[in-house]
């Protein structure tokens, strides 16, 4: 069998997924075509052009399967090079554009939300890595098509894309789970970005701060040229309650997730959440807002109501109160071997 592996913004997460795709499947004889994580609107738009003038011998080959990412404007590929049409056509959606929430001060634009709606109307097979992802891409693009100047037919449309829909997340490598501490050091472990709402967990550590409270904070996690001036702020407040800062090679982000305590997210935005998934892996008890796609993978325990005040208080108790933290949950669930069926059978088409 022969694979075509199309990663059109090849962040962290998405490297993740095509790494482990690859090594589940030996078997397959994989071709991984990927363009760095950079100028968004030109790449989510321009893939086709770039690949055309990198990587055309490539993509004229046969193949049995293309797996794209939703970042890939395969209908235009599919329509560049026929001979893809008659691959056996899966597009993975770690994200969707309707509904990722927009910087402050910017509108709207359609051309990333029409190349996420032609490509999964282009697949044969849509996945998403959860029910969340699926729910609010079919959402958002009723929602877009309805103030468009032309009556569309959206259920045709839309139903398309729904009745090849599957559910399968980003699943981890396998591993032992480790257990759950009992100490006080809070982790963050996300993207430096705007829409993981760092203003919420630093404001969170201020108020236990005014408590008086006792804890550390290990602040990890990618970082980016422009980011949101509160972790500078933040840093200075601190001060010796840092016990890591910044983004860390491999080796030094795990052993700080074996060293952290409790896991938290106070995002606007999220499809899954690896870097959760990861820290609870490696013995942190997660907290998380009670919105996006959380309810999927955490019982109500690991749940704040998503407002600062149930936060903080969650938070306090955690930390005064170790034996009120929630059993960790079971990490296993989200690796590979739980997950490695379901995948063959949307490869293979079964």
């Amino acid at each position: 069998m022969k694979a075509l592996l199309l990663s059109a913004y090849a962040a962290m997460s998405h490297r993740h997924w095509a790494d482990g795709l690859q090594q589940q499947f030996p078997e397959i004889d994989w071709r991984r075509l990927e363009l760095p994580p950079r100028h968004f609107p030109w790449r989510i738009r321009g893939n086709p052009l770039t690949w055309l003038g990198q990587e055309s011998n490539c993509l004229q080959e046969d193949y049995d399967v293309v797996v794209a990412t939703s970042m890939v404007d395969l209908a235009t590929l599919v329509g560049l090079y026929p001979s893809l049409a008659r691959a056996r056509k899966v597009v993975y959606f770690h994200e969707n554009q309707f509904a990722y929430p927009l910087p402050k001060g910017q509108r709207i634009r359609a051309e990333p939300l029409m190349v996420n709606l032609y490509a999964a109307l282009a697949a044969d097979v849509v996945v998403f890595n959860s029910t969340y992802n699926r729910d609010s891409l079919l959402r958002g693009a009723r929602d877009f098509l309805k103030r468009m100047p032309e009556r569309l037919p959206l259920d045709s449309v839309l139903s398309r894309v729904a009745d090849k829909a599957v559910v399968l997340p980003v699943p981890l490598s396998e591993e032992t789970p480790k257990p759950a501490r009992s100490g006080q050091r809070i982790l963050w472990n996300h993207r430096w970005e705007y829409d993981k709402n760092p203003e919420a967990f630093f404001a969170a550590l201020q108020a236990l701060a005014g408590r008086g409270l006792d804890f550390e904070v290990a602040v990890m996690g990618q970082q980016f040229r422009d980011q949101p001036p509160v972790f500078e702020a933040s840093r200075a407040w601190l001060g010796e309650r840092v016990v890591c800062w910044g983004e860390q090679p491999g080796d030094v982000y795990r052993d700080m997730l074996d060293s952290a305590d409790i896991v938290v997210s106070t995002t606007d935005h999220e499809f899954q959440g690896l870097s959760v998934m990861e820290a609870v892996t490696h013995g942190c008890v997660p907290l998380v807002p009670d919105r996006l796609c959380f309810p999927e993978y955490y019982a109500s325990a690991y749940r704040y109501a998503g407002d600062q005040t149930t936060l903080e208080a969650t938070l306090a108790e955690w930390l005064t109160q170790p034996a009120s933290r929630p059993v960790l949950p079971d990490a296993r669930a989200w690796q590979w071997p739980a997950w490695r069926a379901a995948y063959r059978d949307v490869l293979c088409g079964v």
